[in-house]
C-alpha cells in the first residue's frame, strides 16, 4: 500500500533540518558571547561557582555534561543544532540520572572543565566561564536573552576584548580539540 493512497501513512519524515529551521522538540537559544578581558574583569565579583565536565562525544554534536554546586549534581546531553545565525541556535537537552549519565560517558569523548559564575553588569546578568586544564588562561561571557530584539541590541560589555558567537573556534567542541584559539 502506497502512502500516499493510505490516509493514516506519514507522508513527510521530520528531519534534522527541519528541526533546526523550524523547531517542534528543541527550544531556541537566543545567546551571545564574549572574550573577556581578565584585567578588567576584576571588579566583577563572580558568585555562585558551579563546576562544569563537557565531554563533546566524537562524531557528533551531542555534548554530555556533569555540573556540581554544592552537594548537588546534574547531568545533562545536549545537542545544539548547526545553523546560520549563531545567535539563535536551536537546542535540545535531556536530563539524565547518574545511570545514564554513566552509559554514554563511556562513548569516546573531547573534553573541558570549567567553572561557571553569574556576574551581574551594566543592568544585565551574565555568566562567566573560566577554563581548567589546557585552556586554563580563557574565560568567555554569556548573556542569554528571552528576545531575539533585545539580543540583537546588546551592547559589547565593557570588561570584554571582542564578541566571539559567531567564532566557531570559540565553541565548546573546537576549544576541546584545538585548544585556545591563536588571534
Amino acid at each position: 500500500m502506497s502512502g500516499a493512497s493510505h490516509p493514516f501513512v506519514l507522508l513527510r519524515m521530520r528531519t534534522a533540518e527541519h528541526e533546526a529551521a523550524a523547531p517542534k522538540y528543541a527550544h531556541l537559544e537566543l545567546e551571545r558571547r564574549w572574550l573577556v578581558d581578565a584585567a578588567t574583569a576584576d571588579g566583577l565579583e563572580p558568585r555562585d561557582p558551579i563546576a562544569i565536565h563537557d565531554r563533546y562525544i566524537v562524531g557528533t554534536r551531542m555534548r554530555l555534561r556533569g555540573m556540581r554546586h554544592g552537594g548537588a549534581t546534574v547531568y545533562k546531553l545536549t545537542k545544539k543544532y548547526d545553523c546560520a545565525d549563531a545567535l539563535v541556535r536551536p537546542i535540545v537537552t535531556a536530563y539524565l540520572d547518574e545511570a545514564e549519565y554513566a552509559v554514554f560517558a563511556v562513548l569516546p569523548a573531547l573534553t573541558l572543565r570549567k567553572r561557571r559564575f553569574r556576574v551581574s553588569s551594566e543592568g544585565r546578568n551574565f555568566t562567566l566561564d573560566r577554563f581548567e586544564g589546557p585552556l586554563a588562561g580563557l574565560t568567555l561571557a554569556e548573556i542569554e536573552v528571552a528576545s531575539e530584539a533585545d539580543l540583537r541590541a546588546l551592547a559589547q560589555p565593557a570588561w570584554t576584548v571582542r564578541e566571539v558567537s559567531d567564532d566557531p573556534r570559540y565553541q565548546g567542541a573546537a576549544l576541546a580539540r584545538d585548544g585556545i584559539p591563536t588571534e
